[in-house]
């Protein structure tokens, strides 16, 4: 009871007995505190940039173009076909014995390119000629003998009917020249269908015999070949390509196009719409238009892949610009820091490069300066990416 009755007052705290801290151990205290803080906003920059999600991009090449090939009306595809070419066959059978030209080789017209097996054309003549010769030796015999019946009827020894006989037989004996001259003929045309010669000037495109081979018209059996050779006039060339029905209007006789092949996707050839055929393919709904080309290049081949570019009138009254220019798409090229600048990956970061940027060509723009063709930049340029940037480059899915 006498614990409960004591004097609480006694166990109150004497607050001004409470120490001083120091004033060097209060600053030690905050530079703590501010090295601490930094330490966290370093970690978190490094926590951002090393575990924070890649930046998808898609890539697009620097590629060399034309402003006729960017302002082109359309693109349609096609080949190059020869519009002159034949495969050369012969008109007899026989067994080849001679070739003498290969697959690139140039023929004039008239050339001799092949000879069959001639033997036995060669004796039909000779006896063709023997038999010619035989009636014409008949023929004298008739005429002395008609001119010798004529004189004996004159001078009454012998009969008018001696004489019709006479002249009948020379009539026949002449008939049998005409037969046997014509037999001549015959065989001599036969020889010549032995010898293969090429029809026009060109260049041979494909070889289909070989010699010991049998070929005949048609190919008359499935041993023996029909065509020998096949030939084209490359000055002939033209890109056939089809144009869809609803794009049709758009294209007329004369007007001007870029050629541009796959094998040469840097060349731009200049052409000219030779021809619309009058006929459309009702199962692919198009119509083959003829584009003729400006100027020849051997590296132009026949059955090469092509596309051709049908260029606006503004582009035909100034005249196409054939010069290739370096482009890339527009979206590509960003401004940063009052620079152009593009984007290419490299170690699965973005890099930037400085560029000097021309006039837009459609949906691209011209790299005056900078950039090299063929390199790989990004497309769509946002701005989550800058330098140093982790990307990823999505993967275009195959059709």
């Amino acid at each position: 009871m006498e614990t409960k009755n004591a004097d609480l007052s006694a166990l109150r705290i004497n607050r001004s007995a409470e120490p001083t801290a120091p004033s060097g151990s209060r600053t030690w205290v905050w530079v703590a505190v501010a090295t601490g803080a930094a330490l966290l906003v370093a970690a978190l920059l490094v926590w951002r940039g090393t575990f924070r999600s890649a930046v998808e991009v898609r890539l697009a090449p620097a590629t060399m173009v034309t402003p006729g090939h960017s302002g082109a009306l359309l693109v349609a595809s096609g080949y190059i076909v020869a519009q002159r070419k034949a495969a050369v066959a012969s008109k007899g059978t026989g067994r080849l014995v001679y070739l003498g030209v290969v697959e690139g080789a140039r023929v004039r017209a008239g050339q001799v390119i092949a000879r069959l097996e001639d033997s036995d054309v060669r004796a039909q003549l000779s006896q063709a000629r023997a038999n010619l010769q035989l009636s014409q030796a008949d023929l004298h015999n008739v005429e002395r003998s008609l001119a010798r019946a004529r004189v004996l009827r004159d001078s009454g020894f012998t009969s008018s009917a001696t004489v019709d006989s006479a002249e009948a037989r020379y009539l026949q004996v002449k008939s049998g020249i005409a037969v046997a001259q014509a037999l001549v003929e015959g065989a001599e045309v036969a020889l010549e269908n032995t010898v293969i010669r090429a029809p026009f000037d060109g260049t041979v495109l494909t070889k289909n015999a070989d010699v010991g081979e049998v070929v005949a018209p048609l190919a008359a059996s499935a041993f023996s070949k029909a065509a020998v050779v096949t030939i084209a006039d490359l000055r002939s060339l033209q890109a056939e390509a089809d144009v869809s029905e609803s794009n049709l209007e758009g294209v007329r006789v004369g007007q001007e196009c870029e050629i541009v092949l796959d094998a040469y996707p840097e060349q731009r050839y200049p052409g000219q719409v030779a021809m619309i055929v009058p006929t459309a393919d009702r199962a692919k709904a198009t119509v083959q238009v003829k584009v003729a080309f400006r100027s020849l290049d051997p590296r132009v081949l026949p059955e090469m892949s092509a596309k051709v570019h049908f260029l606006p009138l503004e582009l035909q009254a100034t005249g196409s610009d054939t010069q290739p220019r370096l482009t890339v798409p527009a979206s590509a090229v960003a401004e940063r820091d009052g620079r152009s600048v593009v984007y290419i990956v490299a170690s699965g970061r973005a890099a930037e490069v400085a560029v000097t940027a021309g006039k837009r060509l459609g949906g691209s723009v011209t790299i005056l300066q900078g950039l090299a063709a063929g390199a790989l930049v990004i497309d769509s340029v946002g701005d989550r990416v800058r330098p140093g940037a982790k990307v990823t480059v999505r993967k275009e899915s195959s059709k």
